[in-house]
This record gives structure tokens, C-alpha cells and sequence, in this order.
């Protein structure tokens, strides 16, 4: 729960699909929209769905390599930590963008954001009362020509894709 919350009537819950939406522009959008709803004193949530399927615009090599050597800097006890499931590699893009080290605001706002690989039964067909669709116009475009989808960065870095991919690899 969170402080300060008189009741659940006072938040809503925004639901995006990231099937085909670009990474960068998604988590500027969700960011933004977190970061001025804790300042506002408001406890709205996000919740985003389909996360392997959101797209990294670049050349497949190129963006391949970028990711491996972010992995690469891994170290089992010390850090830094980067992800290899696409839920978590969203979610990690999206605290950049937030004051995460420097405010509390940053962090409470990330306390806020929830990352699904698929979409949950729940919010599939029409979203259940309280939440919605978040608005995705400006952000939506057509894919870039060289792209590649989150999915399968995640299993180039060797995370399970049969989570995602419904028990294929």
C-alpha cells in the first residue's frame, strides 16, 4: 500500500501493450507519467504488458553487442546488475530515466511501475474497473526497417526464452 493513500478510488491504473512500440519512446512516455504523478501526490500506477515484444530500433548486430557488453559488465556479487528477461530490461530502461539515486520521487515512482512478460488473463479483453488503456498515439509509429524485439535480445543473452515464446526456442 501506499503512503499517504486514502482509499483505492484515488489512483488509476494505466495499462500499455508494448507489442511494436519502440523502447526508448515507451519509457520516456512511462517514466514521465510516473515521475508527475508522485510529485502530484497521486499513488497512479503502470502496468506494462507484452514486454518481449517491444522493439530496440538499430541494426541487429550492432544492438546484439551493445546489450551483451552492458551484460558483460555483470559481476556475481558486486554489480552492476543488468538483466537478461525482457520484463526486467524494460523496467531497468525505465528507471534511467528516473532520478533513481538522486530523489526519493524517482524511487517511489518506480515502486509504481509493473513489467509483465505476456499478457495476464486479467487485462486481456476489457480492463477490469480502475484501470486503462494508456494512451499511446505519440508514440506509436510504424517499425523502423532494422529492428529487434526485446525477446530476443533476452535469449541472445541466454535467458529462458521458452517463458515467452510458449516452449519454443
Amino acid at each position: 500500500m501506499v503512503r499517504g493513500c486514502t482509499s483505492l478510488a484515488d489512483h488509476t491504473t494505466y495499462v500499455y501493450d508494448a507489442d511494436g512500440l519502440v523502447l526508448g519512446r515507451l519509457a520516456s512516455t512511462v517514466a514521465d507519467l510516473l515521475l508527475k504523478s508522485t510529485r502530484a501526490g497521486n499513488s497512479d500506477q503502470v502496468v506494462i504488458v507484452n514486454a518481449e515484444k517491444a522493439v530496440v530500433s538499430g541494426k541487429p548486430t550492432s544492438v546484439f553487442a551493445t546489450y551483451h557488453d552492458k551484460y558483460a559488465l555483470n559481476h556475481a556479487r558486486k554489480g552492476p546488475y543488468f538483466p537478461r528477461m525482457p520484463d526486467m530490461i524494460l523496467k531497468r530502461t525505465v528507471r534511467g530515466m528516473l532520478p533513481y539515486q538522486e530523489k526519493s520521487s524517482g524511487r517511489r515512482a518506480l515502486r509504481n511501475l509493473r513489467v509483465e512478460i505476456g499478457c495476464p488473463s486479467h487485462l486481456s479483453g476489457d480492463l477490469p474497473e480502475g484501470h486503462e488503456a494508456g494512451d499511446d498515439s505519440k508514440i506509436r509509429r510504424d517499425l523502423p526497417m532494422r529492428f529487434v524485439r526485446l525477446g530476443d535480445i533476452s535469449a541472445n543473452l541466454g535467458a529462458p526464452a521458452h517463458r515467452w515464446n510458449g516452449g519454443e526456442q
